[in-house]
């Protein structure tokens, strides 16, 4: 009877496991059920589109320090660090869209070559990434940043520095808000 129980149990294991491998995508709770905090603590990093427009927002924290000013900046820089995470992933899709869609050409570039571009630009975005909000949780002392990118500014940086492949830049500036509304809901955000 053990010996079935057991068996049982394994196999309804091995079940769950395969399903959750077969659905693509780890399932995450992003409400970090912090009482008394703001939404966007209990939210976390995401991309959004929204009324005030297309948006990175990258969410940072740090314990509570005897320095009030290292806790904020520490805090601030892993919000910072979160944009250029999101960041990153989306340019990601952009250029495997580019690449799809390219085909060959002189506008044509290798993923290699897209990737240290990709780096150019995220480095460069960073410049224009804020810190909107903090908060420092009473219970604890831990504070909480978040900072905030514009995809427009994305779009204008790239536009103007010149850092990326023409057809890029070009791609990037036709088909960026549609790829972005698409990451975001292959996202879950």
């Amino acid at each position: 009877m053990k010996q079935r129980m057991l068996s049982a149990a394994l196999l309804l294991l091995l079940a769950g496991t395969l399903a959750a491998c077969a659905s693509g995508r780890t399932e995450v709770e992003s409400d970090l059920g912090i009482e008394d905090a703001p939404d966007w603590v209990n939210e976390g990093s995401q991309a959004l589109n929204n009324k005030e427009g297309r948006l990175i927002h990258g969410f940072g924290s740090a314990p509570q320090m005897m320095d009030a000013s290292l806790q904020r900046s520490t805090a601030d820089d892993r919000a910072r660090a979160e944009v250029a995470r999101v960041l990153s992933s989306f340019m990601n899709v952009v250029s495997q869209d580019y690449v799809a869609t390219a085909g060959y050409g002189e506008d044509m570039l290798s993923e290699q070559a897209i990737s240290r571009q990709i780096e150019n630009v995220t480095r460069l975005n960073m410049t224009g990434t804020e810190i909107i909000a903090r908060w420092r949780s009473e219970n604890d002392g831990v504070v909480y940043s978040l900072a905030e990118l514009d995809m427009k500014r994305v779009n204008d940086i790239v536009g103007k520095a010149g850092v990326m492949n023409e057809g890029f830049t070009k791609h990037l500036q036709e088909k960026g808000e549609t790829l972005f509304d698409r990451f975001i809901e292959e996202n879950g955000k």
